[in-house]
């Protein structure tokens, strides 16, 4: 085949839009900054992973050590129980013998 005549070939370019990183240049990764630990655990207490922090690897470990040493100090809990889940309406069960239909 010819060089010249190639089908369409895509680019390799991403075209994934940039976004503003989610640390300021001014904000101190510390385990006493609360507002911005926050930020980077899930509901139920996990620490989010750096894909989905859009994180630095640096910064990454940074986090997560500070909240490791704020979850040791108390300041963070360990586990997130804010949110009680509530259990859906059970279905009565039938205290009878099942009877097969053959």
């Amino acid at each position: 085949m010819d060089k010249t005549k190639r089908p369409f070939r895509k680019s390799k370019r991403s075209f994934r839009r940039r976004l503003p990183p989610p640390i300021g240049s001014g904000d101190r990764i510390d385990y006493r900054n609360m507002s911005l630990i926050s930020r980077f655990i899930s509901e139920q207490g996990k620490i989010l992973s750096r894909r989905v922090n859009r994180l630095t690897l640096k910064q990454q470990r940074l986090i997560t050590i500070a909240i490791k040493q704020a979850r040791i100090l108390s300041s963070l809990p360990f586990l997130n129980n804010e949110k009680q889940f509530e259990r859906p309406e059970s279905i009565p069960r039938t205290t009878g013998p099942r009877i097969r239909n053959k």
